[in-house]
This record gives structure tokens, sequence and C-alpha cells, in this order.
């Protein structure tokens, strides 16, 4: 990793001023948390006038040695004065904070596009750039958004209905879609047994059984019953997946999960899929801290990026997704980043699709064969 603790300070930008010398500073990033955050603090014995762009709500952006690493606005800040000096201490969060602090506007539509629904809940709160990494946004035949619910809470609504997730990027883009998982890795982390070539300072893996499913099943609109009287497709409306890893080592744990949303056949697989896909998302992380804030290829670490890890404790040789990164400068640990990874190829099955190949292919048979055990 590239050691970049004194050349690459972080640098606050508010409305054409700039800030780049902290005593201790953290940006955190998450694509399972909305609104990444960050703290920044500043100590001295010397009288110190707050800058007049310095207020609750500014536009910010963050940027570590030329690169962008959160755009967002100044949630607070603290302006401490004692006799032992004058401490400042700022925090904020991207561009999404909007969407989860507010109320999203009462909107009812039928085959409301997710380009519609982006048009009357998230642009109304300042949030224009968007970008929807999809083949193509489905429809559904209905999305009802109640009234209190919060803004991202109702993007989060349809982005799933599609199959698909939103984050923000650091330059201030929404992003509506998946990973590029045909991204190169970006580094590798190395843990020996002799300790030559190692460059983390800690690596820890937990496996779990909690939440994870052997086999999912979803029902969708009626599915539940055989008989319900109704029409006869519709009342046998379901997907059932399975994971083989799970069922080679004998563990039988179902899951049924009834979806009245899922309207037809292919809805129901998609939800069925992802389920699963989260499930084996929880049963297993990887959780590393690194010194620096850049990976092998000179990039900073960003949720997203894929990472090898070879650890000969923990039998590990393998390419894994980051899911989200903490980048910190401490007295104490110096320029440090923490790590955590997920599965490749697990999360957001369904947002980038890959190229289609001639012959037909079995879209639940693939997706066995790509979840089989590490």
């Amino acid at each position: 990793m590239q050691n970049d603790i004194q050349t690459t300070p972080i640098r606050l930008s508010i409305s054409g001023q700039a800030h780049d010398t902290w005593d201790g500073w953290s940006v955190e990033s998450d694509l399972l948390t909305p609104a990444d955050a960050f703290e920044l603090e500043l100590y001295t014995k010397h009288s110190t006038q707050l800058p007049a762009v310095l207020k609750e709500g500014a536009p910010c952006s963050l940027t570590l040695g030329g690169d962008r690493v959160l755009t967002g606005q100044i949630d607070e800040f603290e302006h401490d004065i004692s006799r032992q000096g004058i401490s400042m201490r700022i925090n904020g969060r991207d561009r999404a904070a909007p969407l989860v602090d507010c109320s999203a506007p009462f909107v009812s539509m039928r085959e409301a596009s997710l380009t519609q629904i982006l048009d009357q809940v998230v642009k109304p709160l300042g949030i224009f750039q968007v970008e929807i990494r999809a083949d193509q946004a489905k429809t559904r035949r209905r999305i009802q958004i109640e009234p209190g619910q919060t803004a991202w809470e109702a993007l989060l609504q349809v982005a799933e209905a599609n199959g698909l997730w939103p984050w923000v990027e650091p330059d201030g883009r929404l992003i509506i879609g998946g990973p590029d998982y045909n991204a190169p890795p970006v580094g590798t982390l190395i843990l020996r047994e002799d300790g030559v070539g190692n460059n983390v300072q800690r690596l820890s893996v937990r496996r779990s059984i909690a939440n994870r499913y052997s086999q999912i099943t979803v029902l969708g609109q009626h599915g539940q019953y055989d008989n319900d009287g109704l029409d006869t497709k519709r009342s046998h409306l379901r997907s059932v997946i399975q994971d083989e890893t799970l069922a080679r080592r004998g563990i039988f744990r179902p899951k049924v999960v009834i979806d009245s949303a899922s309207e037809n056949q292919d809805m129901a697989t998609t939800r069925a899929r992802k389920l699963l896909a989260d499930s084996r998302l929880e049963g297993f992380e990887i959780r590393a801290i690194v010194q620096g804030h850049r990976a092998d290829n000179g990039q900073v670490w960003n949720p997203g990026q894929r990472v090898i890890v070879r650890s000969e404790p923990h039998e590990l040789d393998a390419t894994f997704f980051l899911m989200a990164r903490t980048l910190r400068l401490s007295r104490g640990e110096g320029a440090i980043t923490e790590l955590r990874l997920r599965e490749d190829k697990m999360w957001i099955l369904d947002g980038n699709k890959q190229k289609k190949h001639k012959g037909k292919v079995n879209k639940d048979a693939a997706f066995i064969e790509m979840i089989k055990g590490l």
C-alpha cells in the first residue's frame, strides 16, 4: 500500500475557500448505509475567527491529494474555547442527506417508471445529477408512496423493485444500479504466517449462519394459497432459489417470503435471487486495517472496488468486493483505512447486465453456479 500520511492532506472546500490542516479526520462510506459521513477536528492555542462560509447546511466537498472523496453538506460544527485552547469539530454528510432527512412528496401512480419517481421525489430535494446503471428499468403496476415516508425510503423501494440499489458517488452523482464486477482488482491484501510481504495491520474474518438460508421461496400475488378462488396463474406465482453450498453441507434452512409486489414470474425470481444473495452477504465478512488511504494502483480506497485477499491463516486466496471503508487520520494511528469486504459478485445481481451470448441460458442455474461456496 502506498504511504500517504504526510503527502496527501484532506481538503475541505466551501464556497471557494479551502482548509487542509487538521489534527484528525475520518470519512466513512458504506454502500448499504445512505448518506456517507465525515468528521474533521482542529486544535489550536491561538484565537481563530471562523470563516463566514462555515455554516450549517453549506455545500462542501472533500478532496484527498486532488481526488474527490465526498461531495455534500455541513451538518453541524462545534467551536469550543477553554483555558487549554480552542477546538473545532465539523460533521457532515454527502448529497444523500436531504433524502434521508426529508419526507417524500405524496405520490400515487400506476405504471410509474423509475425515471418518473426520480423526477417527482428525488429532484425536488435538489438532487439533479442522477445516473441509472441498468440495461432497462422495469416498471411496477403500482408504486405507493406513503405520507411521512422519507425520500430515501421511497427511492430504495422503487430501486429494489427493479433489482437495483441507490448510492452517491464521491463527485455527488446519485447512482441507481449495481457494481461493475468486470473491473480489475485495485490491489492485494497479504497476510503470510512468515510475515514476508504482509501489508495489513489487522485482518479478521467473520462467518455466521444467522440469517443464512439454504432455500428461499418467494410467493407473489395470491401465491400463498393453491386454491384461493383466483386466477390459476396468479395463484401459483412462486420462485424457489437454493444455496448449493449449504445443501452440500446437509444444512436445511428454508425461508418463505410473501411479496404482493411480485406481479409476474420474472419479478418473483428477481426478488428470490436478491434475498438469497443478501443471505450470503450476511454470512461472511472480512475486516482489514491497512496503512495509508490508497490501494496498490494509486486509487483512493472506495466502496465498489474489487480486492484480492491472500491470507494463509484464514485460508483465503480469492477476489472480494469492497462494501465499505473508512479513511482516517489520528494522532495515535496516523493515516489508516478500515476495509470491509464481502463475497464478490454477490451484491446486486441484476444491476449491470452481462453481455448476451448465443444460446439460451437458464437464469436460476447460472445463479446457482455463481453462488457455489468459497
